[in-house]
């Protein structure tokens, strides 16, 4: 009979040397506790006490010394606490863009093309016969030279508007995007770690526009009782609070920064876990009902929808909890405002953005 015979795993072996093997389990901790050096080393002891991931010649001590004199961490002050630097911030970024768009990236997919061709910033293989208004520099000489010469030989070569021709060009568009992270309580309830995920694809969004897509623009809001906006470099440390879901105001916020962008494609990622449960009044009190289904508070959020349907601004929601109950208001949003909706998963979160991001940018122009 033909079938399989296992025998015993050999692994690959390590080549890694003992500090860039921690370094990989350090930054993954930094983003677990929001940029806090002193409780990243104090869960690497306990993993260390039951799993021996140091050895007697490198022990944890030799790895946070070496962490120092190669600038990954900083002194807060003379025996005090340490502080990551700006770049071990870059790297975590970095290694985020690497954990949620890698795949994705080997599979070969372009830079935002758009179906269109004209003038644009990008050669293509395409070719056609020179028309007044195009540009010289789209001239391709060497083909325009072999046509002279076919049409007149070498001996009595010149060259006719009729023996140009012009390389075509990808125009490539440029997207404005605000990416609204709700960092409600309910982020990390129910034993899930929700807002880890979430600020893994933000950072991974924020590196792949940088540098990939630099006439892009990326934008973060987080939303709880209000919404402010928050840099980049700020993603690592954020945490969620005891707060309830204010998804107006976080629509409000993104809104009005996406009013002062100058380009014409704009949009709004939303990823959250719950629905609606809080409004902030004109008088700075909140009305709040952690019951959700308010009407007062669905209605609200619902005619911003619509608002950004009016002002040309699609807006996606990444629901990362798949309760029966939810679907209701999502679809609801998601019908007020033509946009769509995804309930995804934790893990397949990252993939939903990307794809859906390059399918913007190929649609509309």
């Amino acid at each position: 009979m033909i079938g399989h015979r296992f025998q015993h795993y050999i692994p690959e072996a390590d080549e890694r040397t003992p500090f860039e093997r921690l370094l990989e389990l350090f930054l993954e901790l930094m983003v677990y506790t929001s940029g806090d050096v002193d409780e990243a080393f104090r869960w690497m002891k306990e993993i260390d006490d039951e799993h021996g991931i140091t050895t007697p010649e490198y022990t944890l001590k030799d790895f946070r010394k070496e962490l120092e004199e190669k600038s990954y961490i900083e002194q807060v002050e003379k025996g005090g606490g340490g502080k990551m630097s700006v770049k071990t911030e870059k790297l975590i970024r970095k290694r985020s863009l690497d954990q949620v768009f890698g795949k994705m990236k080997k599979s070969g997919q372009g830079k935002h093309r758009s179906p269109h061709v004209g003038q644009g910033d990008e050669m293509n293989s395409d070719r056609r016969p020179f028309q007044f208004g195009d540009s010289t520099s789209q001239i391709d000489f060497t083909a325009s030279l072999r046509n002279s010469q076919l049409r007149t030989g070498i001996d009595d070569f010149n060259l006719k508007e009729e023996d140009l021709e012009v390389m075509e060009q990808e125009h490539r568009s440029q997207m404005s995007t605000v990416l609204m992270i709700d960092i409600s309580h309910s982020m990390i309830l129910y034993g899930e770690d929700r807002i880890t995920p979430a600020k893994k694809v933000a950072m991974a969004l924020a590196e792949l526009i940088t540098t990939q897509y630099p006439k892009d623009t990326l934008n973060v809001v987080v939303f709880g009782n209000d919404a402010w906006e928050v840099p980049v470099k700020e993603l690592p440390y954020l945490q969620v609070g005891p707060f309830h879901t204010n998804t107006v105001a976080g629509l409000e916020l993104s809104m009005d920064i996406l009013r002062k962008k100058k380009t014409p494609n704009k949009q709004i990622f939303m990823i959250t876990d719950g629905k609606p449960t809080c409004l902030k009044e004109p008088d700075g009190s909140y009305y709040q009902n952690s019951f959700g289904h308010d009407p007062r508070v669905i209605n609200k959020t619902i005619g911003l929808g619509v608002k950004c349907r009016k002002a040309g601004i699609p807006v996606t929601t990444f629901m990362i909890a798949q309760d029966p109950y939810l679907q209701s208001f999502v679809e609801d949003f998601t019908e007020a405002n033509k946009g769509k909706a995804f309930f995804s998963s934790l893990q397949g979160l990252g993939e939903f953005i990307f794809a859906d991001y390059q399918k913007n940018k190929r649609r509309r122009l």
